[in-house]
C-alpha cells in the first residue's frame, strides 16, 4: 500500500492522460486501499495530470529506478 506523498511510478501508458509507462508521480490522496490519486508535475511546477489510479497501475519508486525527462505532447498539457 502507498501513502501519502510517495513517489510512484506509472505501470502501462495512459494515452487520455498523456502519460507513459514510467511516469512519475507523487500520491497526494489515499482513497482506499486500491485507489490512490496521483499528481503528475512537469519542470516548471505546473501539473498536466492528476488521476485516480489502482495500485496495480503504479510502483513505488526506489534505489534501482532511474528518473528520465521527456517533452510533454504538443497538445497544450
Amino acid at each position: 500500500m502507498h501513502k501519502l506523498l510517495d513517489t510512484v511510478a506509472l505501470t502501462d501508458d495512459l494515452p487520455e492522460a498523456d502519460l507513459r509507462k514510467g511516469d512519475a508521480g507523487a500520491v497526494v490522496e489515499v482513497l482506499g486501499p486500491d485507489a490512490y490519486e496521483v499528481e503528475f508535475v512537469a519542470a516548471s511546477g505546473r501539473t498536466p495530470a492528476l488521476v485516480t489510479l489502482a495500485a496495480s497501475e503504479v510502483h513505488a519508486l526506489g534505489d534501482s529506478d532511474l528518473i528520465s525527462v521527456r517533452t510533454l505532447a504538443e497538445t497544450g498539457t
